[in-house]
């Protein structure tokens, strides 16, 4: 089957979109990917909507902004996907299955007996009405009702991916998007995956309260700034990097006022360091080393992220291009994948990727 998959990340800078053939299990062909930019009034109300739901108490009434904020962002993936679609040759009649993630606007893991928190806001009923093509959504809920982290879910597409691309095993994808995570290839294609801690989050955030503009474009505050080894240790003293994995994150459980007294650049240089420090973190939990580590998501377009990671990582570092991959359509991709795996209720979650008692299927799909 043909699937559009759209992914919006906690970045709030554009609607990704690629599309894909498959059923589910191998990836027949690979179709066109791009991505056209939010528009300010979606991204303020979007912002807002994190906002509220960052205040949001358990047991309380679902914020009225989310509503808004789910139908704002579906009508964004329609006009997004409607000049996408024409400018490769296609229409809807030829999408049989769109998968949309939606936007995060709150992740909250598992703690203490308690199930976990995950707002996506994205208007499915509305995409399916508009585009005549039945929309899967809401891929984390089941897993999390069952006690699940909710997240990563992209590693059994990164799976389907390296297979694909004839890689060999062990190898390791490591996702750089708000939230930094790892899926682990092992020999036998088993695969295990958490986050590892902040990814582009932290420094967006950090640039964007400084007045700096919205991310470090080109690591450029980092590359001039120096590491405050001082405040580094006590941002890797927090308790989540002592937790085993499975486990995640949401890109506002890390304050950055430890940060306060620190430059612009050197802030943004301890961040890209403690990034890369939860990374090796990640892959000392592991116990074994990948023969690469294949890195995707937005990260891999700052050079000082990328030379971090080359400097602390136990394998060779590459950009998923290096193996030709479309590293920004990669999550784009991965609910393209498991749009079709919802379809057919196969599993899209694992003991070792969400902390989830057994394989899980996941999504729901919503009909024109």
């Amino acid at each position: 089957m043909r699937v559009l998959g759209f992914m919006t990340g906690t970045s709030l800078d554009a609607v990704d979109m690629a599309v894909l053939e498959t059923e589910g299990e191998a990836i027949t062909a690979f179709g066109p990917a791009g991505e056209r930019r939010l528009s300010e009034a979606t991204r303020d109300l979007m912002l807002e909507a994190t906002n509220q739901a960052l205040a949001w108490p358990r047991g309380a009434p679902e914020p009225a902004i989310f509503a808004e904020a789910a139908r704002a962002g579906a009508e964004e993936h329609f006009s997004a996907a409607r000049e996408f679609l024409a400018a490769n040759g296609l229409a809807w009649s030829d999408i049989d299955l769109i998968g949309m993630h939606g936007q995060t606007v709150l992740h909250e893991r598992p703690r203490d007996g308690v199930v976990g928190r995950t707002i996506q806001l994205g208007d499915a009923a509305l995409l399916a009405r508009r585009t005549g093509v039945p929309v899967a959504h809401d891929f984390r809920g089941a897993d999390v009702a069952a006690g699940g982290e909710g997240a990563p879910l992209a590693p059994i597409y990164h799976l389907a991916r390296a297979r694909a691309s004839g890689l060999e095993t062990p190898l390791a994808v490591l996702n750089i998007g708000g939230v930094a995570n790892i899926t682990f290839i092992a020999r036998d294609g088993e695969i295990a995956a958490f986050d590892t801690g902040p990814g582009n989050g932290m420094i967006d955030l950090l640039v964007q309260a400084r007045g700096a503009g919205r991310f470090d474009d080109q690591g450029r505050y980092a590359s001039v700034g120096r590491v405050n080894e001082g405040v580094l240790a006590g941002l890797l003293g927090h308790p989540y990097f002592q937790a085993p994995p499975p486990k995640s994150l949401d890109r506002f459980d890390f304050s950055l006022e430890p940060l306060e007294a620190c430059e612009l650049e050197d802030a943004a240089a301890t961040l890209v360091a403690f990034m890369a420090e939860a990374v090796r973190l990640g892959f000392e939990m592991l116990g074994e080393a990948p023969r690469e580590i294949v890195v995707c998501g937005g990260g891999r377009h700052n050079p000082r992220i990328m030379q971090a990671l080359a400097e602390r990582l136990p394998a060779p570092v590459k950009a998923a291009e290096d193996h030709g991959w479309r590293g920004d359509a990669i999550e784009a991709e991965a609910f393209a994948y498991l749009a079709a795996r919802c379809a057919r209720g196969l599993p899209i979650s694992f003991p070792k990727t969400t902390g989830v008692r057994w394989p899980m299927s996941g999504g729901v799909i919503v009909k024109p």
